[in-house]
């Protein structure tokens, strides 16, 4: 009886995982910002695109958020109208621009020790191996918009947006040159190769296109 029983709890929660949504998993969907939050790194945290994010909620600039603030993870359906005459709709969200990917190049010299989708790692980049303090360079120009360790698993980070499309990453950096808000140049040195997991030098890199990651290796020039 009691293994019937077992068996029946398992089989309710494959089901139940199976109908989870991949991206958004969490019970509140609702994000409040906490110090150190930042529109893309909220966004980067959830596997969402920054801009949708300010649509959601309707930040004119997507740069100022509070703590405290309640921003929502989904976008919210559109209300129906009990009476046309005296409600009018709410004006349309407006729609991203996909924009073409810059041209890209390695950010740094190393091994690729993790791809794109390994077990190892985050899987959502890749690991490059290489020495500890080797320089690491903006793979595209760009305008800095996160540095810092908000994010877990990533060590000290570095975010640079590209344009409305595209954002690149680097984790796991150290003596960052940056600061948010600056303008980088294509190979212009941002920060030093730190120390990784199990205390290996090594770079975690990312491109996520509209806050999707990609693989970076179909992108970055053959070497």
């Amino acid at each position: 009886m009691a293994a019937a029983l077992k068996t029946i709890i398992v089989a309710l929660c494959i089901a139940m995982t199976a109908c989870s949504p991949s991206l958004v998993n969490y019970e509140t969907r609702v994000h409040v910002v906490r110090p150190g939050d930042t529109l893309y790194t909220i966004a980067w945290r959830y596997g969402l695109d920054y801009r949708s994010l300010a649509r959601w909620n309707r930040l004119d600039n997507p740069d100022l958020i509070f703590v405290g603030q309640r921003l929502s993870l989904l976008e919210a359906n559109t209300p129906r109208q009990a009476n046309s005459s005296t409600r009018s709709a709410p004006p349309p969200l407006p729609q991203p621009s996909n924009l073409p990917a810059p041209d890209w190049d390695w950010p740094t010299m190393g091994t690729v020790a993790a791809r794109f989708g390994s077990r190892s790692g985050i899987g959502s980049g890749i690991s490059v191996t290489g020495q500890n303090g080797q320089s690491i360079s903006a793979a595209a120009a760009g305008r800095v918009v996160y540095v810092g360790t908000g994010l877990a698993g990533y060590g000290q980070l570095v975010i640079i947006k590209h344009n409305d499309t595209f954002l690149s990453a680097y984790g796991h950096t150290d003596n960052v040159v940056v600061d948010q808000g600056d303008e980088v140049a294509s190979g212009q040195r941002i920060a030093a190769m730190g120390l990784g997991p199990g205390r290996q030098a090594q770079l975690h890199f990312e491109i996520r296109r509209n806050g999707v990651p990609i693989d970076p290796l179909s992108y970055l020039p053959a070497r």
